[in-house]
């Protein structure tokens, strides 16, 4: 997939970015199995941010192996369906405090007492964090409701006349 493909893809998806705020990430644990677990991110417009402790299990396993996949979901209803299905390579770097993505992420979430406080008790409790940036290799958006599915399944719908 091309970039310019990829970039079609995060703009159409851009409502559903916008509303939601975590996302589950896949990687392949140190074990070798995989592993799916929910995640808050923010976007920077380029990469996907993700933040936790430096002794977290999925920093190991993303340093061992950093191919992962990112799918973010809304709708409560088959047409309202809509997600977005994310691969690329976690890069980690690890910083002192917290990092301001994390910051960030949870601003645009809550009201300004509240991340008074959220930001007070994250730096009392991180003094690193390690923060996972994943950009882009490939992108799908699909809209359910307005018939953007996969193929597999279009073609299925159209061979059976629906």
């Amino acid at each position: 997939m091309d970039q310019q493909d990829i970039d079609r893809e995060l703009a159409d998806a851009r409502e559903v970015l916008d509303a939601t705020s975590s996302a589950h990430l896949a990687y392949t644990a140190k074990d070798g199995t995989p592993r799916t677990v929910p995640v808050g991110y923010f976007w920077t417009g380029e990469q996907f941010v993700i933040a936790t402790h430096p002794t977290a299990p999925k920093v190991a396993a993303l340093t061992a192996r950093p191919d992962v996949a990112l799918a973010f979901d809304v709708g409560d209803s088959p047409q309202g369906a809509r997600s977005l299905s994310v691969r690329g390579r976690a890069e980690i770097r690890v910083v002192d405090g917290v990092a301001e993505e994390y910051l960030a992420a949870a601003r645009a979430n809550m009201d300004a007492e509240a991340f008074a406080q959220f930001e007070q008790a994250c730096r009392a409790m991180y003094d690193q964090m390690a923060r996972i940036s994943i950009t882009p290799g490939w992108a799908r958006y699909y809209d359910f409701g307005a018939g953007r599915f996969p193929t597999f399944l279009r073609e299925l719908a159209e061979r059976s006349g629906q």
